[in-house]
C-alpha cells in the first residue's frame, strides 16, 4: 500500500508543480525557463552525488548508483522523451487557460493504460476500461467548454501541441516502469542523471534562443522557476519510489497522479482567474471520475 500513498502525495506536488509552471511561463520566453528549472534541478542531484562520492553520510534513498555507458544512454534517452514532451506541454501552457490544459495532461493514464495492455501485457479490469470511457467522454465535454472561449480543439495548434506532450509523456511513463522495474534502477540513479541530461538536452535550445536564431521573447527570472524545480523534484521522487513496489501496476500509478488537475484547476480560479469555471468543471470532474473508477478497477 505504500506505492498508493506515495502516488498521492507525488499528485499533490504535481498540481503545485503545474501552478507554478503557469506563473513561469505567463507572459515570459518558455525555453529559459525550462532550461534553468532543470538546471536547478540538476545542480542539487551533482551536489548530492559529490557529498555521496566524498564519503559523506548520505541517505541509501538518495544513493546514485554508478553506471556503465548503457545504462548512461538508457537515462538519456528518457531525458530526451521527457524534453520534448516539456516542450510541448509548457508552449501549450502558456497559451492556453489552465483549466482546459490540466484536464487534457490528465489523460495521460488513459493513453498509458492502452501502453501497458499492448507492450506490458498489463491486464485491466472491466472497471478499468469504464474509467477510459469515462474520461473520453469527458474530454470532448472539455472541448466544448473550450469553444465558448474559441479554443476549438480541432483547429487550435496549442491543443494539438498539449495532445503531442501528453502522448510523449505515456510513453516516458510506460520507459519510466521498464527501467525502474525490469532493469532495476533505483530511484534516486534516474531521478539525478535524467535532471542532469534534460540540463545538457535544452542547452543548445536556449543558446539558439540567446543569440536570435529565431523570432522569440523576452526572459524575465521569477522565482517560480525555482518552485518548478523542487515542485517536480519532489513529486517525481516520489513517482519513481511507487513504481519500483512490485505490485505497482504503472497505469494506476499514472491514474492516481493526475488528480493533480484538481490543485491545478482550483489554483486557475483562484490564482489566476480564469473563466467560464462552471462551464469547464463538469468535464473536469469527469475526468477525475474516470481517473477514481479506474483506480477502483
Amino acid at each position: 500500500m505504500g506505492w498508493i500513498y506515495a502516488t498521492l502525495l507525488s499528485a499533490l506536488c504535481l498540481g503545485l508543480y503545474d501552478l507554478s509552471t503557469k506563473h513561469a511561463v505567463r507572459e515570459n520566453a518558455v525555453l529559459p525557463v525550462l532550461f534553468f528549472a532543470n538546471v536547478c534541478s540538476a545542480t542539487i542531484w551533482l551536489s548530492v552525488m559529490l557529498l555521496d562520492r566524498s564519503g559523506a553520510s548520505v541517505p541509501a534513498l538518495f544513493h546514485v548508483a554508478p553506471l556503465t555507458w548503457t545504462q548512461h544512454a538508457q537515462l538519456a534517452l528518457k531525458s530526451v522523451m521527457v524534453g520534448s514532451s516539456w516542450m510541448c506541454t509548457y508552449f501549450a501552457i502558456k497559451h492556453l487557460p489552465l483549466s482546459i490544459a490540466s484536464p487534457i495532461r490528465s489523460t495521460g493514464p488513459m493513453w498509458t493504460l492502452f501502453g501497458a495492455v499492448l507492450v506490458l501485457g498489463e491486464r485491466p479490469s472491466g472497471l478499468e476500461y469504464l474509467g477510459v470511457a469515462i474520461t473520453l467522454a469527458s474530454f470532448v465535454g472539455l472541448s466544448f467548454a473550450g469553444a465558448r472561449e474559441g479554443i476549438h480543439f480541432h483547429r487550435n495548434k496549442w491543443i494539438a501541441w498539449l495532445v503531442a506532450g501528453t502522448l510523449l509523456g505515456s510513453c516516458s511513463g510506460l520507459y519510466d516502469r521498464f527501467l525502474l522495474h525490469n532493469r532495476g534502477y533505483n530511484a534516486a540513479t534516474v531521478q539525478a542523471w535524467f535532471s542532469v541530461y534534460l540540463a545538457l538536452f535544452f542547452l543548445p535550445l536556449v543558446l539558439g534562443w540567446k543569440f536570435r536564431l529565431w523570432q522569440r521573447n523576452e526572459f524575465h527570472w521569477r522565482w517560480s522557476i525555482l518552485l518548478v524545480s523542487l515542485g517536480l523534484l519532489a513529486a517525481d521522487f516520489l513517482y519513481f519510489n511507487a513504481l519500483r513496489e512490485p505490485d505497482a501496476m504503472i497505469a494506476l500509478v499514472s491514474s492516481m497522479r493526475r488528480g493533480s488537475t484538481l490543485v491545478a484547476f482550483a489554483g486557475g480560479i483562484f490564482l489566476f482567474g480564469e473563466k467560464n469555471i462552471w462551464k469547464k468543471l463538469p468535464a473536469a470532474l469527469g475526468i477525475l471520475t474516470g481517473i477514481v473508477i479506474t483506480l477502483l478497477g
